[in-house]
C-alpha cells in the first residue's frame, strides 16, 4: 500500500483546519488577503512558482471565486498572498462594474479621497 500517499491526504486534512484568513484589504484597484498555512502543510508546496486556484484549493484554501495567488513572501512561505479585482462577483469571479464603483467609494471613504 502507498502509505506516503495516505500520510499526505491525512496531513492535508488535519491542516486545512489550522488555515488562517487575514481581513480583506484594498487599494484603488484591488482587494488583498493573505492565508496563513500550517507551516508542515506549507512545505509540500512549490517554492518558486505561484499556485493555480486547483492547487490552492486542493491543500484546503476555502474562499470565494476570482481569487489569485499572486505573489511569494519568501521569508515567510507559508503566508500566501491573494488579490482580485475590486468588484469581483463573489459568486462568478466575474468583474460587475456596479460592484466596482461601490468598492471604489468605499476605499475612497475610508482614505478621505472622496471626490478626488
Amino acid at each position: 500500500p502507498n502509505n506516503s500517499l495516505l500520510h499526505n491526504i491525512i496531513a492535508t486534512m488535519s491542516g486545512a483546519s489550522r488555515i488562517e484568513y487575514s481581513e480583506k484589504y484594498a487599494d484603488e484597484e484591488n482587494e488583498y488577503r493573505h492565508v496563513i498555512l500550517p507551516k508542515e502543510l506549507a512545505k509540500t508546496l512549490p517554492k518558486t512558482r505561484l499556485l493555480s486556484e486547483n492547487e490552492w484549493r486542493s491543500i484546503g484554501v476555502q474562499q470565494s471565486r476570482g481569487w489569485q495567488h499572486y505573489a511569494i513572501h519568501r521569508p515567510e512561505p507559508h503566508i500566501l498572498l491573494f488579490r482580485r479585482p475590486l468588484g469581483t462577483d463573489p459568486q462568478t469571479g466575474a468583474i460587475d462594474p456596479e460592484l466596482k464603483r461601490i468598492a471604489l467609494e468605499e476605499y475612497k471613504g475610508q482614505f478621505g479621497l472622496r471626490g478626488h
